[in-house]
């Protein structure tokens, strides 16, 4: 699959779309591939302030848990609860329907380049 040059993306397979002074934040098909089918998803409240490269929600899949990382520290100014009533949409449409939050950032983590993500994912 290629990869929208017009993302940023995380070494930890997060991908972030910049939409006026708020990202809206999800998982790359990277990640939605290797864990498997997605069956649960915990992400953070509305209001909740996260710190970037920490622990921010959770994807369960059939295969494992696996911790969600703030690609930036800010606020959480949005989450798909469409994701958390239907996790497959990760799966099926990790660029579109697929996104889980939206945050108003303060300070952005280290960011990848489609070209650089492709280097560290080898795709």
């Amino acid at each position: 699959m290629s990869l929208p040059t017009d993302l940023k993306y995380t070494e930890e397979h997060e991908w972030l779309a910049e939409r006026g002074d708020v990202v809206r934040v999800g998982v790359t098909p990277y990640a939605a591939n290797a864990l498997g089918d997605i069956v649960y998803v915990d992400l953070p409240e509305v209001g909740k302030q996260i710190t970037a490269g920490e622990a921010c929600g959770e994807l369960e899949s059939t295969k494992s848990v696996s911790d969600l990382y703030a690609p930036a520290t800010g606020e959480v100014v949005a989450v798909n609860e469409a994701v958390v009533d239907d996790p497959s949409q990760i799966n099926d449409d990790p660029f579109g329907e697929g996104w889980l939050l939206e945050l108003r950032v303060s300070e952005y983590g280290k960011l990848l380049d489609a070209k650089q993500y492709a280097e560290l994912t080898g795709e």
